[in-house]
């Protein structure tokens, strides 16, 4: 391994809540720290206030020379506005005030994406049948503060990730509960996203629409799990239902024979609830191609930092292509 590839590096994987931090030494991460966006007025101040804490643990933050930051929003110019929270700057700008002489920002789904090539059988959890074929496309799909949609291609040997905002693709209901809850979000939304219930305010809007109820989104999964509430129950297996429809549509669009993974921050805490959902059954049942859906095998994400270790292999790949050739 070279000086350059010893170097520290920044990565960091931006979402609408949580910004997770962390330094990349050779092939470890350290100080990984978990920030409040809603804490920080912008994300510069999130990064000092990480950079601060870091240095305070150890690590020598003044040798960081690149960076990257794996973000909840489309990227797609230098200056990039979130989406699902009030943070806005300049790519340029951000690394010529930090130093930096790399700075590679990319979508969080995208990093994610990424990383799915690449991770073990205990950063993982099977859902069901199917057997993944390897070197075949792989599909993503992630419900958090906002749904995300992503995937990995083969490409040259290695992968290309894509990044899409598949998350704002239009919602199509399955049965009567879902068609009831379309209609309830069209008199205030007009569009309704596969977003709009897919993530966690529509955990809130699913509870609303079928039971009157108004709960935030960790009420309706605790009282589900604790087996406290029909109605939040029920709102837990619509949540599972549509999640299943989105992922097969998602597969089928990619032809993801390498598999479908779950990733985001809800469905982790839905425990035995996803297992024993509908989300398998509503993922193959697409008609004359539910045989084909039924080889996919799903996979839910269980390794706690994902996106900074595709990130990680992004900002890796960015480096060595800007690199000289060796004389």
């Amino acid at each position: 391994m070279s000086a350059a590839q010893r170097a520290p590096r920044l990565l960091a994987d931006i979402g609408g809540t949580n910004a997770r931090f962390a330094v990349q030494v050779g092939q470890r991460f350290e100080a990984i720290d978990v920030l409040s966006c809603a804490e920080h007025a912008t994300l510069g101040d999130a990064i000092d206030v990480y950079l601060a804490r870091a240095a305070a643990s150890g690590v020598d933050v003044d040798a960081i020379a690149h960076a990257a930051i794996a973000i909840a929003n489309p990227v797609e110019d230098d200056l990039v506005r979130m989406t699902n929270h009030h943070w806005s700057f300049s790519i340029s700008r951000l690394r010529a005030e930090r130093g930096f002489d790399t700075l590679l920002v990319v979508n969080d789904f995208a990093a994610l994406a990424m990383s799915l090539p690449i991770l073990a059988e205990t950063q993982r959890q099977r859902i069901g049948g199917g057997v993944e074929i390897a070197g075949k496309p792989i599909g993503l799909i992630g419900p958090g503060t906002g749904l995300g949609v992503s995937g990995v291609m083969p490409c040259h040997g290695g992968w290309t990730a894509l990044a899409g905002e598949g998350g704002h693709a239009s919602f199509a209901p399955n049965n009567e509960d879902e068609l009831r809850i379309l209609q309830f979000l069209w008199q205030d939304f007009g569009h309704v996203s596969a977003e709009r219930l897919l993530s966690g305010m529509g955990l809130e809007l699913i509870h609303r629409a079928l039971s009157g109820g108004r709960l935030a989104a960790s009420d309706i999964t605790g009282q589900a799990l604790a087996g406290d509430s029909d109605a939040a129950l029920r709102t837990v297996n619509c949540f599972c239902g549509v999640l299943g429809s989105v992922a097969g549509n998602v597969a089928l669009t990619l032809g993801a024979t390498g598999g479908m993974y779950i990733g985001g921050g809800i469905v982790p805490r839905l425990g035995h609830l996803f297992a024993a959902s509908s989300f398998r059954q509503r993922f193959e049942d697409k008609g004359r191609l539910s045989g084909y859906l039924a080889r996919i095998p799903t996979y839910l994400i269980t390794e706690q930092y994902p996106a900074l270790v595709g990130v990680a292999a992004m900002l890796s790949a960015d480096i060595d292509k800007r690199m000289p050739a060796p004389a």
